[in-house]
């Protein structure tokens, strides 16, 4: 894929679902380049998912079998396409995009696929049509996208270990070849703990790539009004960037451990807007702001074990939001809570 990527990457950002973030965007072009599989590393809620997304529609459309694994009509994988011929379709890169959920639910043979007793005892314990193929397979020529990866339990790990490093996977007495032409993007929250520890040998099969809150003020604003939903109701520029402030100064609070992610600032814009609509405003008022931050907030945030035994978070917002609204004028008349 690196070749298709090479002309991408020199044109302009083709990255257009994501506003700034450009350190990360030229780290993860890097790998791509070179077929690098990736971690990203970063707080929830600041648009890994997207980005990910995002490399997934810039994958080329492609002539696939009409099969739920994508196969390659000159190499098929799966077992109803290796038996017998099938008709091909175009296969565009956003459905290439494979999304798998870290839990400590999942199995390996969710991923890689597992043996089925009555085609075994049919065909034969060895057959490929015994062989039920997972997610893994559908990810060919295409991405799979790991979402929090550091919530998978070992057993996950080994059985990628090899699937990254030889294109395999033992299944019991049973080898099967998987696709190895597929880019595999994961994503790790560092504030949240893990189910297992990622281990060094897992590690090293990727280039972890760190993803950060909105640099500015000014890039957080485009990226709230241009996410969020809108009401036919009136929000001031100003107020509204008194909201994302606050917000971005709770990130930065010393007694804070868990930050409030962009997604706080989406629902502070959009809650504010339906407290303005249910008042029957025709534009947001301090007070429909104010109004929305207990309830966007408070489980948002942790609180150091010293301040959270003193005061709640619910407490926490309040007084925060208080000493706020004394120094802005902007929130005067109804801001305070």
């Amino acid at each position: 894929m690196s070749k298709h990527f090479q002309k991408i990457f020199l044109e302009t950002d083709p990255f257009t679902e994501i506003l700034g973030q450009e350190r990360t965007k030229h780290q993860l072009k890097s790998a791509l380049l070179m077929d690098r599989h990736v971690i990203i590393l970063g707080a929830p809620g600041i648009g890994k998912t997207t980005l990910a997304k995002n490399i997934a529609r810039l994958l080329p459309t492609l002539t696939l079998n009409d099969c739920p694994y994508h196969c390659d009509p000159e190499s098929p994988l799966c077992p109803e396409c290796k038996t017998k011929k099938q008709k091909t379709v175009k296969v565009s890169g956003e459905e290439r995009f494979i999304r798998v959920q870290g839990s400590p639910d999942l199995t390996v043979e969710d991923l890689l696929g597992d043996i089925d007793p009555i085609k075994a005892l049919q065909f034969g314990p060895t057959s490929i049509q015994a062989f039920t193929p997972g997610k893994i397979f559908k990810a060919n020529d295409g991405i799979l996208f790991f979402d929090e990866v550091n919530r998978c339990p070992e057993k996950i790990q080994n059985a990628l270990l090899q699937v990254l490093e030889e294109g395999k996977a033992t299944l019991g007495s049973y080898t099967v070849d998987l696709p190895a032409n597929f880019i595999f993007i994961g994503t790790m929250n560092p504030e949240t703990a893990a189910t297992e520890k990622l281990s060094e040998v897992f590690l090293d099969r990727f280039d972890v790539i760190h993803m950060t809150y909105p640099e500015t003020i000014d890039i957080e604003e485009k990226i709230t009004v241009m996410k969020g939903q809108r009401l036919d109701v009136e929000f001031e520029p100003e107020l509204l960037r008194m909201g994302i402030y606050f917000v971005r100064l709770l990130r930065e609070h010393k007694n804070i451990l868990k930050k409030p992610s962009v997604r706080a600032t989406l629902g502070i814009y959009e809650r504010a807007q339906a407290n303005a609509f249910l008042e029957k405003q025709k534009k947001v008022r301090p007070k429909d702001l104010s109004d929305a931050l207990i309830s966007v907030l408070a489980h948002r945030i942790e609180l150091k074990p010293s301040v959270k035994y003193l005061q709640s978070n619910e407490e926490f917002i309040k007084e925060q939001f208080n000493l706020f609204a004394a120094e802005h004028e902007e929130l005067n008349g109804g801001g305070g809570l």
